[in-house]
């Protein structure tokens, strides 16, 4: 284990982060889920901004933590989670764009594969894949709470892209590679769990749609997506700290 802390997690104490990592990229959602869910929370980060807690859920302990905007972003925190904390799960639960008319707003999204245009993980690992897979076994747990709460969950592929505001087609993305929303995060976070011999997975609520131009407000991204939430946290129940 390497010296702690690291240059962007100030938390001097391994076992105030938890196993199981949620990863929002908003820190502001992490700060509503550690207030709203989580019981016995203790903030374990601050630096930059970028808020990390960890909690009680129905009595077993779980950390929530921001992870920015973007592959670089949480390239970095899920890393330093992985290999300097022995964090053995991350699940990021953000908000996705829509594709195609099966999913729609509000919908509750697992992403299965994610496929990037991104040298993420080829300039980091040498991996040349343009498609890495989330954990099976992460994802059957995921699906089984989501069935318990009563949620429905649609697995998906999901294309993480590296910019938000693009004038290039999405063509490669939706016809080749069968992608049937966009977010920016989770193809980084794959290649990372599978570097690190670490487990990863992503759910994401979708919060606009390019069929239906539905969108969503900030302030419902940060406070309304909770059924994605709710299916993540029940993770904590098979953990422990």
């Amino acid at each position: 284990m390497s010296k702690i802390p690291t240059p962007h997690i100030n938390c001097a104490d391994i076992d105030k982060i938890a196993k199981v990592v949620l990863m929002p990229g908003d820190p502001l959602r992490a700060k509503f889920i550690a207030e709203t869910f989580l019981t016995d929370v203790v903030e374990f980060n601050n630096t930059r901004g970028m808020l990390g807690y960890t909690g009680k859920y129905k009595g077993k302990w779980i950390s929530v933590m921001g992870s920015g905007m973007g592959q670089p972003s949480i390239g970095i925190y899920s890393y330093e989670l992985f290999k300097f904390y022995d964090v053995d799960t991350i699940v990021r639960i953000g908000s996705a764009g829509s594709y195609v008319s099966r999913l729609n707003v509000y919908d509750t999204v697992l992403v299965t594969e994610a496929f990037s245009e991104s040298n993420f993980a080829k300039v980091a690992y040498g991996m040349r894949s343009k498609k890495l897979k989330s954990n099976k076994a992460v994802n059957a747990k995921l699906i089984k709470a989501a069935e318990t709460l009563g949620i429905e969950l649609k697995p998906a592929v999901c294309h993480s892209s590296d910019v938000f505001y693009r004038e290039t087609s999405t063509d490669e993305a939706v016809n080749k590679y069968g992608c049937e929303c966009v977010e920016m995060e989770s193809y980084a976070l794959f290649a990372n769990a599978k570097a690190c011999g670490k487990k990863a997975s992503c759910l994401l609520t979708i919060s606009d749609s390019f069929v239906t131009h539905e969108v969503t407000t900030a302030e419902e991204r940060q406070n309304s997506f909770t059924n994605m939430m709710k299916i993540a946290l029940e993770l904590a129940t098979s953990k422990k700290r």
